[in-house]
């Protein structure tokens, strides 16, 4: 089957034979011939299997007829994080270069000026993340009544960030007469009464059982000291001789950390986590897509919004917390038919982790060997406990003899005698003070960047 036998029209298909792709995968072939046909469509497909092309593709062809008008967006796809919109806005620009259509982005993190000069011009399709959509609604910033088609992309991960009750809220927005999409890579019973609410007899199209790793993916476990987790990373990416690789942790502290490790002994990395701001978000990945960077540490803001080709390893240098983040981790390699390799750090506080992992993937992970360790590895770790010494201020014996608890003094004891009739009855006491609870600080005030140009403007093809 080929791209020409889904029904789509020859503009797109000259896009798409351009961005180099013939053959649909099978979540493509599947959905894109009923979302023609204005189906409401449930996918469940794991990442990396091209459903983002299921839906981006035959909107274009449904929107090629219609005008859009001032803030009445056309169409809706909501996206759980901003990288995930900016991807969808990508695969938009890319698809739909021969069509005339406007796309207007709505996402956290950059200022709404541009945002709204784009709504008032009036966009086809609208890409938002829930938090940005409802806090322009409620400035009447933007109307939802002229919207007819729906996408709601990776419904599992609204759910891990609490944007149900949110994505509720937009449904009761939006027309009742209109075509919805959802996507998820594994379905909860929330997101299943979500569907059953919101859809109308969907078509369900499932590719793969929910929440299971691609096939193309080779998995590994690597039993390891935490405290010498670095080292054994060093040694997985020399003799795995590693071009491109992405290394999820955690925490941000982690993320900075490692990555700063690994500028320390000569690694071409960098970062990403929740604390950068959006425009230095872009920038990162674009150093990794260019190839000035080959290693990419990052906290789980990527794990879902990061598609890059060429992505040959992915290593859990922590275990998730989550067995859902695993799948979606490991699924930034292997990705367009390709093959790839996940590695993932376990300690002795992971146990209960990898069980869920590998009772949600139905598969036991195998585990590997760690590395022969090498001198440079050995003098490597010395210096890294140097550093972190250094960082520490050493206790003075003189430290210890004051932290140390005194020697309890009997009170003296006095004659019978002396003792007075007031204290033979019992004096009364005047309680001391309550101690006050100490007042918390006010949260951390949030970033205001500035705005990356071509995530805030509409396009025309």
């Amino acid at each position: 089957m080929t791209f020409a036998d889904l029904g789509l029209s020859d503009e797109l298909l000259r896009a798409v034979t351009e961005s180099g792709y013939d053959t649909p995968t099978p979540i493509q072939a599947q959905a894109i011939p009923p979302v023609l046909m204005m189906k409401d469509i449930i996918g469940i497909a794991q990442t990396g299997t091209g459903k983002t092309a299921s839906f981006v593709l035959p909107m274009i062809d449904i929107l090629a007829h219609g005008r859009a008008r001032a803030l009445m967006p056309r169409s809706l796809i909501l996206e759980p994080t901003r990288e995930l919109a900016a991807q969808v806005a990508e695969n938009f620009e890319k698809y739909g270069k021969y069509h005339k259509l406007s796309m207007a982005l709505l996402i956290g993190g950059v200022q709404m000026g541009d945002q709204i000069k784009a709504l008032e011009k009036g966009v086809d399709v609208l890409i938002a993340t829930p938090g940005r959509l409802m806090d322009l609604f409620q400035r009447g910033k933007i109307l939802l009544n002229g919207c007819n088609m729906l996408v709601i992309d990776e419904a599992d991960r609204m759910l891990d960030m609490g944007f149900i009750p949110d994505i509720e809220e937009i449904c009761t927005k939006l027309p009742a007469q209109r075509q919805t999409l959802l996507f998820s890579a594994t379905m909860p019973p929330v997101i299943k009464k979500l569907a059953d609410r919101f859809l109308s007899n969907p078509k369900s199209i499932e590719v793969a059982r929910p929440a299971t790793a691609s096939t193309n993916i080779t998995q590994h476990l690597v039993k390891v000291d935490s405290r010498k987790k670095r080292e054994a990373l060093r040694a997985l990416l020399d003799e795995q001789q590693v071009q491109s690789a992405v290394i999820f942790c955690n925490r941000k502290t982690t993320v900075r950390e490692l990555n700063k490790s690994l500028q320390r002994y000569g690694y071409r990395s960098g970062e990403i986590h929740g604390d950068i701001d959006q425009a230095s978000r872009i920038a990162e990945l674009e150093r990794f897509r260019e190839g000035k960077v080959n290693i990419l540490v990052a906290s789980d803001v990527a794990a879902r919004g990061l598609d890059i080709k060429g992505v040959s390893h992915v290593f859990n240098f922590d275990a998730p917390w989550h067995p859902d983040d695993y799948v979606h981790r490991i699924g930034r390699t292997g990705r367009a038919g390709a093959t790839g390799v996940a590695y993932t750090f376990v300690s002795e506080a992971d146990a209960e982790a990898i069980d869920n992992i590998q009772k949600l993937i139905g598969t036991k992970i195998a585990y590997a060997p760690l590395p022969g360790g090498s001198d440079r590895d050995a003098d490597a770790s010395q210096e890294e406990k140097r550093a972190e010494s250094r960082d520490r201020k050493p206790a003075r014996r003189d430290d210890k003899r004051r932290e140390a608890p005194a020697r309890e003094e009997r009170p003296a004891e006095r004659p019978r005698h002396d003792r007075s009739r007031d204290d033979r009855k019992g004096a009364s006491r005047t309680p001391p003070p309550r101690r006050r609870d100490p007042v918390d600080d006010g949260p951390d005030e949030g970033w205001n960047g500035p705005v990356p140009e071509f995530l805030s403007v509409g396009f025309t093809g």
